[in-house]
């Protein structure tokens, strides 16, 4: 039996793991949950598994569930803060950690992760967008496996698995183009909140939905495929795929190309990535090819989605660097523009602005990197709150 700790387990990825959980029986025991302030949803989840830990994100939470629990009668030890965060992400049970915390949060419970030598199953896209090249050399020097749980990502690996002898000549990153990929720029200007966070293909959080909607989500998974595969940005190709039904594409040299087809369901990518090497039930209804729609491909606009475009030149410019100012500024902007703040549009001038205006230093540590990332989150803030 497979112990798992999930971090995030009251968001989207964190849920379903634990529906795969469900539908795999006695293949895994839930060693470790983290979450954030939900503390209904976490306490029926205490329930139901009885984790050895628990960590919620404040005080305030912790003595809500305390509260709650007052019952329960099982071994679960809860925590809060930091400090709950870290023990979860090294639970002495857990063989496998799902890490799913949303946005630069995810970064350092990631390197905590690979600290415990435990099996990192990434769903946090943002620690190989802030620190892809130290993240991987950690990779490496902790000899535990690394699986992605990104649909497309987790496409790209299964390509590779068996195949990485030969040379890959391209990645085709796919896209459904979100759920304003035929408006117009002007009327991109007037969509509202709530249809941002419809996505026509994807049921995800917040966050992730409207990134997904600017196209800024597949400029970070440009970052994270040239990390986690060892790939230039000049080979990896981002292809407008509506069905989402293709979830990206491998070409190798002798110009053969392997996609990796499924259901638009995480919960496929997440089985994968906690039964690896196996496979194993993911509780997805199999496509009827013959009712589908046909499979249509085109390239994405970057006049309409620059966000797209400047993840591209943030590989070009500096590599390491410029993806943290990029990723700080479009946290800031998609939690205005949730918040009411802004309009849609401006979420792409907040970062574009960020990668013009604010200059590059050098980063040589972790504790560098999250440093960075306050400051250019301050100064986005600073400089755009006060003129809404």
């Amino acid at each position: 039996m497979k112990g798992i700790s999930i971090l995030g387990s009251t968001g989207s990825i964190g849920i379903q793991a634990l529906d795969v959980v469900r539908c795999n029986g006695g293949e895994f025991r839930i060693a470790a949950l983290a979450a954030g302030s939900n503390v209904s949803l976490v306490e029926s989840q205490i329930r139901e598994f009885c984790p050895d830990l628990v960590s919620v994100s404040n005080e305030k939470a912790f003595v809500e569930l305390r509260g709650l629990l007052r019952d329960y009668s099982g071994p679960t030890k809860i925590f809060c803060g930091a400090e709950g965060l870290e023990a979860a992400s090294k639970a002495d049970f857990a063989d496998i950690v799902v890490g799913a915390l949303p946005g630069s949060v995810g970064l350092r419970p990631a390197f905590w992760t690979l600290a415990a030598k435990k099996d990192l199953a990434l769903a946090t896209k943002e620690v190989l967008v802030l620190a892809g090249k130290s993240f991987m050399d950690a990779v490496q020097a902790s000899k535990i496996t690394l699986t992605p749980v990104d649909s497309e990502q987790s496409a790209i690996f299964q390509c590779l698995e068996g195949n990485r002898r030969h040379v890959v000549k391209r990645i085709l990153l796919t896209a459904s183009g979100g759920p304003f990929l035929r408006k117009s720029i002007e009327e991109m200007a007037l969509v509202t909140r709530d249809e941002t966070l419809r996505h026509p293909r994807w049921k995800m959080g917040p966050k992730v939905t409207v990134d997904s909607a600017t196209l800024m989500n597949k400029g970070l998974e440009v970052i994270e495929t040239r990390w986690l595969f060892g790939v230039e940005a000049d080979n990896i190709e981002v292809v407008i795929h509506p069905e989402s039904l293709v979830h990206s594409m491998v070409e190798f040299g002798d110009g053969s190309i392997l996609a990796q087809i499924g259901a638009t369901d995480m919960k496929i990518p997440i089985s994968y990535a906690l039964g690896f090497p196996n496979r194993m039930c993911s509780g997805t209804k199999p496509i009827d090819f013959s009712s589908i729609s046909p499979f249509t491909f085109e390239r994405p606009d970057t006049n309409k989605f620059p966000l797209l475009k400047a993840a591209y030149d943030a590989l070009n410019e500096n590599e390491t660097v410029s993806p943290v100012i990029l990723n700080a500024a479009d946290e800031v902007a998609v939690d205005m523009f949730l918040n009411g703040r802004i309009p849609f549009h401006q979420i792409s001038t907040i970062c574009l602005d960020a990668m013009n205006s604010i200059s590059c230093k050098n980063l040589n540590s972790l504790d560098d990197i999250e440093l960075f990332h306050d400051e250019v989150s301050e100064i986005v803030r600073s400089k755009w709150i006060g003129r809404n």
